[in-house]
């Protein structure tokens, strides 16, 4: 028996009718895998975040991270535009008010020698973030690279780094610190040369601690692999080795801000630190502590900035290392 084959139109119109039917099952299989979905409450999953955005997220979710970024901040916008809103030079005397309560005139009172306070405190508070960001960051800086040199390379250049590392420990930095500042004056030199002291002298400890860490990175497989490719050495300590340790870097050099800040404070408060023409916190506190309790507004003023300084940069620093060790809970889960 001969069977006749359908025309080609109608073959196009059979066609163009499976394919319809096809997207129209797809389409409710869809929608009714959707619906279901909706019923049973389950979740779609989440879009992939890459290690930056993941670290911002896990950031934000902290409270305290936050608070300390804001606050941090204001505390930078008072140092940099504060000499522009005060009415009052540092250096500039009002001899019509000698150890003046605030006022209009003088927002945190005057000084025994008829300076205003609050253009004082700024100009502090300015020396002081200087000192303290410069210092974190050379010194982390210094102790990055030296710890994970010496754990790379190990051998005769891990005995060398640590040696070096001990003599300079047993060394009164302190004492150093303080003698070649005072003999320096009060130039702005003086306070390049003061941060280049404070850093120079205290990177050790985290070196030591950053080479312990590289111990354990040295050894892992793309690090071996980047061996065998030729990679220079100072291209897989850059890349692979520092980024390791960057959570517990991180930290540091929000520690090594607020060591730097009282460091210096306590040195300029004993006279052994930033020197006259130019001032910071530590010495507008050595200046109003024999008065905090008759003209209080003198102590208070720096005081109170200093320590709300150092709270935020601990806040700051704390919200980075939970940001970025995934096997801390106190960040909060992305």
């Amino acid at each position: 028996m001969t069977h006749s084959n359908p025309n080609p139109d109608e073959r196009d119109v059979k066609n163009a009718t499976d394919l319809a039917g096809e997207d129209l099952l797809r389409s409710g299989s869809d929608t009714e895998s959707a619906q279901l979905d909706a019923d049973s409450g389950a979740v779609p999953p989440a879009k992939r975040m890459n290690r930056s955005a993941l670290i911002r997220r896990r950031f934000f979710r902290s409270r305290t991270a936050v608070v300390g970024v804001v606050g941090f901040t204001l505390i930078v916008l008072i140092a940099i535009i504060g000499p522009y809103i005060s009415p009052w030079d540092f250096q500039e005397v009002d001899r019509k008010a000698f150890l003046k309560a605030p006022s209009a005139a003088h927002w945190f009172g005057t000084t025994q020698g008829g300076r205003d306070v609050f253009a004082l405190t700024v100009e502090g508070l300015r020396k002081s973030l200087v000192i303290g960001v410069a210092v974190a960051l050379l010194q982390t800086t210094l102790a990055a690279l030296i710890g994970s040199t010496a754990a790379y390379f190990g051998k005769i250049i891990d005995r060398v780094i640590l040696w070096f590392i001990d003599l300079l420990l047993v060394i009164p930095s302190f004492l150093i610190v303080a003698v070649i500042s005072q003999k320096t004056g009060g130039s702005n030199g003086s306070i390049t040369l003061f941060i280049l002291l404070l850093a120079a002298f205290g990177w050790m400890l985290t070196a030591r601690v950053v080479r312990s860490m590289t111990l354990s990175v040295k050894n892992l497989e793309y690090v071996t692999a980047a061996k065998y490719m030729s990679v220079p050495s100072s291209t897989i300590i850059r890349k692979h080795i520092i980024p390791n340790v960057a959570s517990y870097l991180i930290i540091d050099a929000a520690l090594a801000f607020v060591a730097a800040v009282m460091s210096e404070t306590v040195l300029s408060y004993f006279g052994f630190g930033v020197q006259p023409p130019n001032t910071s916190l530590g010495v507008i506190i050595a200046e109003g502590q024999g008065m905090a309790t008759s003209y209080p507004w003198i102590f208070l003023a720096p005081a109170t900035f200093l320590t709300l300084t150092l709270i935020f940069v601990n806040f700051i620093g704390d919200g980075l290392r939970d940001a970025i060790d995934p096997s801390s809970k106190s960040g909060g889960q992305a």
